[in-house]
């Protein structure tokens, strides 16, 4: 009965740690609808293949950073948003950027992850 009980233990131990790192893994998912994005920045057709780009290149880091653990983490989480920043700020005008910068703050703000 014993051996159950612990056995059934350690099993809701794992089952919970998992769960946590799903719901931690989902924070660090930064796909988007790309249409939404570009009519919410006024992007050409050449600026939206690039912002496209840019954009999946950020959403791969993010989920490399969400494998990590502790510092690790911390590390790649801030290394792909610097990244990605830089490369945004090369591809849209000062307008689009400022509106950009607004809406990655706050979805990083909202999943925790700032």
């Amino acid at each position: 009965m014993l051996v159950a009980m612990l056995t059934m233990s350690v099993a809701y131990a794992e089952n919970e740690n998992n769960n946590a790192t799903a719901e931690a893994t989902k924070a660090y998912d930064m796909t988007v609808n790309m249409r939404k994005l570009a009519v919410a920045l006024g992007l050409t057709l050449d600026q939206m293949e690039a912002v496209n780009d840019i954009h999946n290149q950020f959403c791969n880091e993010m989920m490399l950073a969400a494998q990590a653990m502790g510092d690790e983490r911390a590390q790649l989480l801030d290394a792909a948003v610097k990244k990605d920043v830089r490369y945004m700020h090369y591809v849209l005008d000062e307008k689009q950027y400022k509106k950009y910068l607004l809406l990655l703050n706050t979805t990083l703000f909202n999943r925790g992850l700032r």
